[in-house]
């Protein structure tokens, strides 16, 4: 029972709601309701594949190049680096890690051990390897057990060397 005009207020818009839902009408004698449409497939387009980077090249490296590099975190450092047909002819590398120390590389207290697929120097007279490899426009440098190279814990903050081949630029 309604008691209030507040109680009317309420109740009106749900009775015209009702209202509005009620069963459709019957069609008129005679004529056809027509057939519901058939749900159209779905249309799937294939994405492509993401294509993988292709291999290393196996042939010889060849890269010179003098650069320094830094970022915003104080990290820095110089390479020289100077590779004919695989032939290692001339690297030095300095890289400072802030708060921890620094790191120094140079040819002469290396050997070349390898030449292909990647260029490799090992350390005369510790476990240290200098791996150096192309792959697309970038040679990268990396450090392998070469703590001893390193002063303070610099060693622990000591990441690979990427040069590019088309500017000399590295990071």
């Amino acid at each position: 029972m309604i008691s209030t005009p507040r109680h009317f207020a309420l109740f009106l818009p749900l009775a015209l709601l009702g209202a509005c839902a009620g069963p459709e009408p019957a069609p008129e004698a005679g004529t056809r309701r027509p057939a519901p449409a058939e749900p159209r497939p779905a249309v799937t387009v294939p994405m492509p594949k993401p294509k993988k980077p292709g291999p290393i090249p196996t042939r010889p490296l060849n890269v010179k190049t003098e650069c320094r590099f830094h970022d915003e975190s104080g990290y820095n450092g110089t390479m020289q680096l100077d590779v004919e047909a695989a032939k290692v002819l001339s690297f030095a590398a300095t890289v400072n890690v802030p708060g921890r120390g620094a790191c120094s590389f140079n040819l002469k207290n290396f050997r070349q051990t390898r030449e292909l697929p990647n260029v490799e120097l090992s350390h005369r007279n510790d476990r240290c390897i200098v791996r150096v490899w192309e792959q697309g426009t970038r040679v990268t440098v990396a450090f392998q057990q070469c703590q001893k190279m390193c002063s303070g814990s610099a060693w622990e903050g000591l990441w690979p060397i990427l040069t590019e081949t088309r500017d000399g630029s590295c990071a």
